[in-house]
């Protein structure tokens, strides 16, 4: 390296209870897609009127739910998953059964990681429907500050460059979407880079970037090469997992800069 009206769960009938229960034990596989959530702005969102819809709190624990108690709906929830099942009422008449599910949009709010995430779900005629419940900005400068607070500024490089190598970014780093073109530099005519990965690094006033490093030529690259300008203003790390290149190799270049991603 170069340097509402009621907490719940509510358990309106024992049968959907039973079947939250069963919904705990197989969560996962079965939900059709996928909805992302933010902390502390509504979420207009559709939920499954007839299926068990299931909640994530990503980066932590689902802490508590809170809708009208009024309407027929049943929550569980465990550690960082919760379940939400609109009831479905039935009615005999002449002994023929006859179901109605639920058409009337109901709020929630839940409690995740230190945040609130208002929903507005409306049941729908839809699939099982999972809901992750994304970290914001504030979240992930906690988690940042935590993860990397008690070290010096070169241990911070340390971690964050092995985080990127290892392929094991945590989750309170911040994709940005790279750079499309590739960059030539002057003092590596035989050289092309290409931007892999780049994130920012919220609380910390770091962002880093991922290079593959291709060569035409056999070549040995000192790293100090790459402390330039075009790389980004303030770089104060850079590290390359091999200098000495083939033609043809590619080696992985990690840039880590001070201040937000540029």
């Amino acid at each position: 390296m170069a340097t509402a009206d009621r907490v719940g769960p509510a358990r309106p009938f024992a049968q959907a209870a039973a079947l939250l229960a069963f919904a705990a034990a197989i969560a996962g596989p079965a939900e059709a897609q996928s909805i992302m959530a933010l902390p502390d702005q509504m979420s207009s969102i559709r939920l499954s009127n007839r299926d068990i819809n299931h909640l994530v709190c990503e980066g932590g624990d689902v802490e508590d739910i809170r809708f009208s108690a009024e309407k027929a709906i049943a929550v569980e929830r465990a550690g960082s998953d919760a379940w939400i099942k609109f009831l479905v009422k039935e009615v005999e008449t002449e002994g023929v059964p006859t179901r109605t599910y639920a058409t009337t949009a109901s709020e929630f709010f839940v409690s995740c990681n230190g945040a609130v995430y208002p929903l507005y779900a409306e049941p729908s005629d839809i699939p099982a429907q999972t809901v992750i419940l994304t970290p914001g900005a504030a979240q992930r400068a906690r988690a940042n500050a935590d993860l990397l607070g008690p070290l010096v500024e070169e241990e911070r490089a340390v971690s964050i460059t092995l985080s990127l190598l290892q392929d094991r970014v945590p989750a309170s780093f911040s994709e940005v979407a790279p750079v499309a073109a590739d960059l030539a530099l002057p003092s590596l005519p035989a050289a092309s880079l290409h931007e892999r990965r780049r994130i920012s690094i919220d609380g910390a006033g770091l962002s880093a970037s991922e290079y593959l490093v291709r060569v035409s030529a056999a070549q040995r690259i000192d790293e100090r090469a790459f402390l330039v300008s075009a790389l980004g203003a303030n770089i104060f790390a850079v590290t390359l997992d091999r200098t000495d290149l083939r033609a043809g190799d590619t080696a992985r270049l990690i840039v880590i800069r001070r201040g937000a991603v540029q």
